[in-house]
Protein backbone atom coordinates (compact mmCIF):
# COMPACT_ATOMS: atom_id res chain seq x y z
CA UNK A 1 0.00 0.00 0.00
CA UNK A 2 1.16 3.60 -0.45
CA UNK A 3 2.89 5.35 2.42
CA UNK A 4 0.10 6.71 4.68
CA UNK A 5 0.37 10.44 4.12
CA UNK A 6 -1.87 12.69 2.04
CA UNK A 7 -2.64 16.34 1.47
CA UNK A 8 -6.21 17.40 0.71
CA UNK A 9 -7.26 20.57 -1.10
CA UNK A 10 -10.70 21.72 0.01
CA UNK A 11 -12.56 23.35 -2.88
CA UNK A 12 -15.46 24.49 -0.70
CA UNK A 13 -13.02 26.25 1.65
CA UNK A 14 -11.43 28.13 -1.25
CA UNK A 15 -14.86 29.21 -2.41
CA UNK A 16 -15.81 30.29 1.12
CA UNK A 17 -12.58 32.23 1.71
CA UNK A 18 -12.92 34.05 -1.59
CA UNK A 19 -16.46 35.05 -0.63
CA UNK A 20 -15.17 36.25 2.75
CA UNK A 21 -12.63 38.50 1.04
CA UNK A 22 -15.35 39.83 -1.25
CA UNK A 23 -17.56 40.67 1.74
CA UNK A 24 -14.69 42.62 3.31
CA UNK A 25 -14.45 44.82 0.20
CA UNK A 26 -17.96 44.75 -1.24
CA UNK A 27 -17.39 47.63 -3.68
CA UNK A 28 -14.24 46.15 -5.23
CA UNK A 29 -13.50 43.49 -7.78
CA UNK A 30 -11.37 40.63 -6.50
CA UNK A 31 -8.19 39.14 -7.87
CA UNK A 32 -7.54 35.58 -6.72
CA UNK A 33 -3.76 35.49 -6.31
CA UNK A 34 -2.42 32.15 -7.55
CA UNK A 35 1.31 32.86 -7.67
CA UNK A 36 3.70 30.13 -6.47
CA UNK A 37 1.44 27.46 -7.96
CA UNK A 38 -1.54 28.78 -5.98
CA UNK A 39 0.53 28.99 -2.80
CA UNK A 40 1.48 25.33 -3.11
CA UNK A 41 -2.11 24.13 -3.58
CA UNK A 42 -1.73 23.66 -7.33
CA UNK A 43 -3.34 25.98 -9.87
CA UNK A 44 -5.29 23.18 -11.51
CA UNK A 45 -6.49 21.86 -8.15
CA UNK A 46 -7.46 25.29 -6.80
CA UNK A 47 -9.11 26.64 -9.95
CA UNK A 48 -12.61 25.30 -9.38
CA UNK A 49 -12.75 26.87 -5.92
CA UNK A 50 -11.48 30.23 -7.17
CA UNK A 51 -13.22 30.61 -10.51
CA UNK A 52 -15.75 32.95 -8.87
CA UNK A 53 -13.05 35.63 -8.74
CA UNK A 54 -13.10 38.56 -11.14
CA UNK A 55 -9.55 37.79 -12.24
CA UNK A 56 -6.41 35.81 -11.47
CA UNK A 57 -3.16 37.47 -10.40
CA UNK A 58 0.13 35.60 -10.71
CA UNK A 59 3.81 36.00 -11.50
CA UNK A 60 4.98 34.20 -14.58
CA UNK A 61 3.87 33.37 -18.05
CA UNK A 62 3.76 29.62 -17.47
CA UNK A 63 1.20 30.12 -14.71
CA UNK A 64 -0.81 32.39 -17.01
CA UNK A 65 -0.79 29.74 -19.75
CA UNK A 66 -2.04 27.16 -17.26
CA UNK A 67 -4.94 29.36 -16.17
CA UNK A 68 -5.92 30.01 -19.79
CA UNK A 69 -5.68 26.26 -20.51
CA UNK A 70 -8.29 25.70 -17.79
CA UNK A 71 -10.74 27.74 -19.85
CA UNK A 72 -10.47 31.07 -18.05
CA UNK A 73 -11.23 33.94 -20.41
CA UNK A 74 -11.34 36.77 -17.89
CA UNK A 75 -8.55 39.07 -16.69
CA UNK A 76 -5.13 37.71 -15.76
CA UNK A 77 -2.61 40.08 -14.19
CA UNK A 78 1.17 39.59 -14.13
CA UNK A 79 2.05 41.07 -10.74
CA UNK A 80 5.72 41.69 -11.57
CA UNK A 81 5.12 42.47 -15.22
CA UNK A 82 7.37 41.22 -17.99
CA UNK A 83 11.05 40.39 -17.65
CA UNK A 84 12.20 40.69 -21.28
CA UNK A 85 10.77 42.11 -24.53
CA UNK A 86 9.61 38.81 -26.00
CA UNK A 87 7.33 38.29 -22.98
CA UNK A 88 5.10 40.99 -24.45
CA UNK A 89 4.33 38.75 -27.45
CA UNK A 90 2.76 36.20 -25.13
CA UNK A 91 0.94 38.96 -23.26
CA UNK A 92 -0.62 39.96 -26.56
CA UNK A 93 -1.49 36.38 -27.52
CA UNK A 94 -2.98 35.46 -24.13
CA UNK A 95 -4.54 38.89 -23.52
CA UNK A 96 -2.69 39.39 -20.25
CA UNK A 97 -2.77 42.54 -18.16
CA UNK A 98 0.61 43.37 -16.68
CA UNK A 99 2.28 45.54 -14.11
CA UNK A 100 4.80 48.21 -15.05
CA UNK A 101 7.12 49.14 -12.20
CA UNK A 102 10.29 50.47 -13.89
CA UNK A 103 11.52 52.51 -16.84
CA UNK A 104 12.91 49.43 -18.58
CA UNK A 105 9.44 47.92 -18.86
CA UNK A 106 8.16 51.12 -20.45
CA UNK A 107 11.08 50.94 -22.91
CA UNK A 108 10.03 47.39 -23.84
CA UNK A 109 6.46 48.49 -24.47
CA UNK A 110 7.59 51.41 -26.60
CA UNK A 111 9.40 48.99 -28.92
CA UNK A 112 6.70 46.33 -28.93
CA UNK A 113 4.73 45.79 -32.13
CA UNK A 114 1.12 44.86 -31.45
CA UNK A 115 -2.28 45.37 -33.01
CA UNK A 116 -4.05 45.29 -29.66
CA UNK A 117 -2.94 47.80 -27.01
CA UNK A 118 -2.14 46.46 -23.53
CA UNK A 119 -3.93 46.97 -20.20
CA UNK A 120 -1.32 48.22 -17.73
CA UNK A 121 -1.18 48.40 -13.93
CA UNK A 122 1.32 51.14 -13.11
CA UNK A 123 2.92 50.47 -9.73
CA UNK A 124 3.94 53.04 -7.17
CA UNK A 125 6.56 52.47 -4.50
CA UNK A 126 4.69 54.07 -1.61
CA UNK A 127 7.01 52.70 1.09
CA UNK A 128 7.59 48.98 0.56
CA UNK A 129 10.78 49.80 -1.40
CA UNK A 130 10.74 46.74 -3.60
CA UNK A 131 9.04 47.49 -6.92
CA UNK A 132 7.51 50.64 -8.32
CA UNK A 133 8.06 54.28 -9.20
CA UNK A 134 8.55 56.75 -6.39
CA UNK A 135 5.64 59.16 -5.77
CA UNK A 136 7.77 61.94 -7.26
CA UNK A 137 8.27 60.03 -10.53
CA UNK A 138 4.89 58.34 -10.78
CA UNK A 139 3.13 61.00 -12.86
CA UNK A 140 5.95 61.23 -15.39
CA UNK A 141 5.82 57.45 -15.81
CA UNK A 142 2.05 57.65 -16.28
CA UNK A 143 2.45 60.43 -18.88
CA UNK A 144 5.00 58.44 -20.81
CA UNK A 145 2.83 55.30 -20.81
CA UNK A 146 -0.27 57.24 -21.75
CA UNK A 147 1.47 58.54 -24.87
CA UNK A 148 2.25 55.07 -26.20
CA UNK A 149 -0.04 53.56 -28.84
CA UNK A 150 0.84 50.15 -27.36
CA UNK A 151 -0.99 51.05 -24.14
CA UNK A 152 -4.73 51.07 -23.60
CA UNK A 153 -6.14 51.65 -20.12
CA UNK A 154 -3.75 52.40 -17.23
CA UNK A 155 -4.70 51.27 -13.74
CA UNK A 156 -2.87 52.45 -10.62
CA UNK A 157 -1.41 50.12 -8.02
CA UNK A 158 0.66 50.01 -4.83
CA UNK A 159 1.51 47.44 -2.16
CA UNK A 160 1.38 47.91 1.62
CA UNK A 161 4.28 46.85 3.83
CA UNK A 162 2.52 47.03 7.21
CA UNK A 163 -1.15 46.27 6.62
CA UNK A 164 -0.90 43.38 9.08
CA UNK A 165 0.44 45.42 12.02
CA UNK A 166 -0.02 48.51 14.16
CA UNK A 167 1.68 50.85 11.68
CA UNK A 168 -1.15 50.18 9.26
CA UNK A 169 -1.61 51.67 5.81
CA UNK A 170 -2.51 55.32 6.45
CA UNK A 171 0.89 56.76 5.57
CA UNK A 172 1.30 54.77 2.38
CA UNK A 173 -2.32 55.36 1.39
CA UNK A 174 -1.84 59.12 1.78
CA UNK A 175 1.26 59.04 -0.44
CA UNK A 176 -0.59 57.05 -3.06
CA UNK A 177 -3.64 59.33 -3.00
CA UNK A 178 -1.53 62.48 -3.24
CA UNK A 179 0.57 61.20 -6.15
CA UNK A 180 -2.42 59.87 -8.10
CA UNK A 181 -4.80 62.75 -7.47
CA UNK A 182 -6.89 63.47 -10.59
CA UNK A 183 -5.24 60.67 -12.57
CA UNK A 184 -7.79 58.46 -14.32
CA UNK A 185 -7.80 54.70 -13.94
CA UNK A 186 -8.88 52.00 -11.54
CA UNK A 187 -7.03 51.54 -8.25
CA UNK A 188 -5.65 48.29 -6.80
CA UNK A 189 -4.19 48.68 -3.32
CA UNK A 190 -5.16 45.87 -0.92
CA UNK A 191 -3.45 42.58 -0.18
CA UNK A 192 -5.04 40.05 2.22
CA UNK A 193 -4.27 41.99 5.39
CA UNK A 194 -5.42 45.30 3.95
CA UNK A 195 -8.57 43.71 2.53
CA UNK A 196 -9.63 42.20 5.84
CA UNK A 197 -8.44 44.98 8.15
CA UNK A 198 -8.74 48.21 6.18
CA UNK A 199 -10.75 47.90 2.95
CA UNK A 200 -13.95 48.99 4.73
CA UNK A 201 -12.47 52.40 5.59
CA UNK A 202 -13.77 55.37 3.65
CA UNK A 203 -10.19 56.52 3.03
CA UNK A 204 -9.36 53.35 1.12
CA UNK A 205 -10.47 53.64 -2.48
CA UNK A 206 -9.97 50.26 -4.14
CA UNK A 207 -11.49 49.12 -7.41
CA UNK A 208 -9.55 45.86 -7.16
CA UNK A 209 -8.31 43.96 -4.11
CA UNK A 210 -5.67 41.21 -4.22
CA UNK A 211 -6.27 38.60 -1.49
CA UNK A 212 -3.64 35.89 -1.45
CA UNK A 213 -2.95 34.04 1.79
CA UNK A 214 -6.47 34.66 3.13
CA UNK A 215 -7.98 32.78 0.20
CA UNK A 216 -6.05 29.71 1.33
CA UNK A 217 -7.29 29.90 4.91
CA UNK A 218 -4.36 31.48 6.76
CA UNK A 219 -4.66 34.67 8.81
CA UNK A 220 -2.55 37.48 7.31
CA UNK A 221 -2.07 39.05 10.74
CA UNK A 222 -1.50 35.98 12.93
CA UNK A 223 -1.03 35.86 15.93
CA UNK A 224 -2.99 39.07 16.53
CA UNK A 225 -5.93 37.41 14.80
CA UNK A 226 -6.53 33.79 13.93
CA UNK A 227 -8.00 32.42 10.74
CA UNK A 228 -11.14 31.58 12.72
CA UNK A 229 -11.43 35.24 13.77
CA UNK A 230 -11.69 36.23 10.12
CA UNK A 231 -14.03 33.35 9.32
CA UNK A 232 -11.46 31.61 7.12
CA UNK A 233 -11.31 27.85 6.56
CA UNK A 234 -8.20 25.80 5.80
CA UNK A 235 -7.90 25.09 2.08
CA UNK A 236 -5.15 22.52 2.61
CA UNK A 237 -4.96 19.68 5.12
CA UNK A 238 -1.92 17.49 5.65
CA UNK A 239 -2.80 14.15 7.23
CA UNK A 240 -0.74 11.04 7.96
CA UNK A 241 -0.99 7.93 10.11
CA UNK A 242 0.85 6.41 13.04
CA UNK A 243 3.04 3.55 11.78
CA UNK A 244 4.43 2.39 15.15
CA UNK A 245 4.23 3.05 18.88
CA UNK A 246 6.84 2.98 21.62
CA UNK A 247 6.69 3.01 25.43
CA UNK A 248 9.19 5.23 27.22
CA UNK A 249 10.50 4.97 30.75
CA UNK A 250 11.85 7.90 32.73
CA UNK A 251 15.12 8.95 31.13
CA UNK A 252 14.43 7.45 27.69
CA UNK A 253 15.08 9.78 24.79
CA UNK A 254 13.40 10.29 21.41
CA UNK A 255 14.99 10.65 18.00
CA UNK A 256 18.25 12.13 16.75
CA UNK A 257 20.39 13.95 19.27
CA UNK A 258 18.20 12.73 22.15
CA UNK A 259 16.51 16.12 21.89
CA UNK A 260 13.62 15.00 24.09
CA UNK A 261 14.04 13.02 27.31
CA UNK A 262 11.02 11.59 29.13
CA UNK A 263 10.53 12.71 32.72
CA UNK A 264 7.75 10.18 33.26
CA UNK A 265 6.44 6.98 31.74
CA UNK A 266 5.08 7.83 28.29
CA UNK A 267 3.63 6.31 25.15
CA UNK A 268 4.53 7.81 21.79
CA UNK A 269 3.48 7.34 18.18
CA UNK A 270 5.71 7.40 15.10
CA UNK A 271 4.06 9.31 12.24
CA UNK A 272 4.73 8.85 8.51
CA UNK A 273 5.65 12.49 7.91
CA UNK A 274 8.96 14.32 7.95
CA UNK A 275 10.83 17.24 6.49
CA UNK A 276 11.10 15.50 3.10
CA UNK A 277 7.30 15.83 2.94
CA UNK A 278 7.46 19.56 3.60
CA UNK A 279 6.89 19.48 7.35
CA UNK A 280 9.30 22.01 8.94
CA UNK A 281 12.42 20.42 10.42
CA UNK A 282 12.66 23.34 12.85
CA UNK A 283 9.40 22.46 14.60
CA UNK A 284 10.42 21.85 18.23
CA UNK A 285 8.99 19.60 20.90
CA UNK A 286 5.51 20.88 21.69
CA UNK A 287 4.43 21.74 18.15
CA UNK A 288 0.67 21.06 18.05
CA UNK A 289 -0.82 18.14 16.12
CA UNK A 290 -4.19 16.43 16.10
CA UNK A 291 -4.40 12.68 16.77
CA UNK A 292 -7.82 11.32 15.78
CA UNK A 293 -9.02 14.90 16.12
CA UNK A 294 -7.64 15.36 19.67
CA UNK A 295 -4.91 17.88 20.33
CA UNK A 296 -1.44 16.58 21.13
CA UNK A 297 2.20 17.59 20.52
CA UNK A 298 5.37 16.54 18.75
CA UNK A 299 8.38 15.21 20.66
CA UNK A 300 12.04 15.52 19.70
CA UNK A 301 13.47 16.33 16.29
CA UNK A 302 11.62 16.00 13.00
CA UNK A 303 13.37 13.43 10.80
CA UNK A 304 13.38 13.13 7.01
CA UNK A 305 10.49 10.65 6.91
CA UNK A 306 9.10 10.50 10.45
CA UNK A 307 8.16 12.51 13.49
CA UNK A 308 7.05 11.51 16.97
CA UNK A 309 3.84 12.51 18.78
CA UNK A 310 2.79 12.17 22.38
CA UNK A 311 0.09 9.52 22.95
CA UNK A 312 0.35 9.42 26.76
CA UNK A 313 -3.08 10.95 27.30
CA UNK A 314 -4.65 9.32 24.24
CA UNK A 315 -5.03 5.61 25.14
CA UNK A 316 -7.39 5.04 22.21
CA UNK A 317 -4.71 6.03 19.69
CA UNK A 318 -2.28 3.55 18.19
CA UNK A 319 -1.08 1.92 15.00
CA UNK A 320 -3.06 3.33 12.06
CA UNK A 321 -4.51 6.30 13.94
CA UNK A 322 -4.91 9.45 11.87
CA UNK A 323 -2.68 12.45 12.58
CA UNK A 324 -3.41 15.94 11.26
CA UNK A 325 -0.26 17.98 10.81
CA UNK A 326 -2.29 21.02 9.79
CA UNK A 327 -5.78 21.67 8.49
CA UNK A 328 -8.91 19.66 9.13
CA UNK A 329 -9.07 16.22 10.74
CA UNK A 330 -11.47 13.47 9.76
CA UNK A 331 -13.34 14.29 12.97
CA UNK A 332 -13.88 17.89 11.83
CA UNK A 333 -11.52 19.60 14.27
CA UNK A 334 -9.09 22.13 12.81
CA UNK A 335 -5.42 22.83 13.47
CA UNK A 336 -4.46 26.14 11.89
CA UNK A 337 -1.38 26.05 9.70
CA UNK A 338 -0.45 29.35 11.36
CA UNK A 339 0.10 27.62 14.71
CA UNK A 340 2.46 25.07 13.17
CA UNK A 341 4.32 27.80 11.29
CA UNK A 342 4.68 29.87 14.44
CA UNK A 343 6.29 26.91 16.23
CA UNK A 344 8.79 26.64 13.35
CA UNK A 345 9.53 30.37 13.46
CA UNK A 346 8.00 31.03 10.05
CA UNK A 347 4.66 31.80 8.41
CA UNK A 348 1.88 29.70 6.93
CA UNK A 349 2.82 30.84 3.42
CA UNK A 350 6.10 28.90 3.61
CA UNK A 351 4.50 25.67 4.80
CA UNK A 352 1.92 25.73 2.01
CA UNK A 353 4.53 26.39 -0.65
CA UNK A 354 6.91 23.75 0.73
CA UNK A 355 4.58 20.76 0.39
CA UNK A 356 6.79 18.12 -1.23
CA UNK A 357 6.02 16.57 -4.61
CA UNK A 358 6.17 13.10 -3.11
CA UNK A 359 3.05 13.76 -1.02
CA UNK A 360 -0.08 12.56 -2.83
CA UNK A 361 -2.77 15.23 -3.13
CA UNK A 362 -6.49 14.77 -3.47
CA UNK A 363 -9.18 17.40 -4.11
CA UNK A 364 -12.53 17.38 -2.35
CA UNK A 365 -15.43 19.80 -2.24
Amino acid sequence: MPRPIQATIHTAALRHNLATARLAAPDAQVWAVVKANAYGHGIERAFEGLRGADGFALLDLNEAERVRALGWRGPILLLEGVFEPRDLELCSRLNLWHTVHCDEQIDMLAQHKTQEPHRIFLKMNSGMNRLGFSPQRFRSAWTRLNALPQVDEISLMTHFSDADGPKGIAQQMARFEEATRDLPGERSVCNSAATLRHAHAASVKADWVRPGIAVYGSAPDFPEHSAAHWGLRPAMSLNAKIIATQSLAVGDSVGYGSAFVANKAMRVGIVACGYADGYPRLCPTGTPVLVEGARSRTLGRVSMDMLVVDLTDLPQAGMGSGVTLWGQSAQGTVLSIDEVAQAAGTVGYELMCALAQRVPVMVED
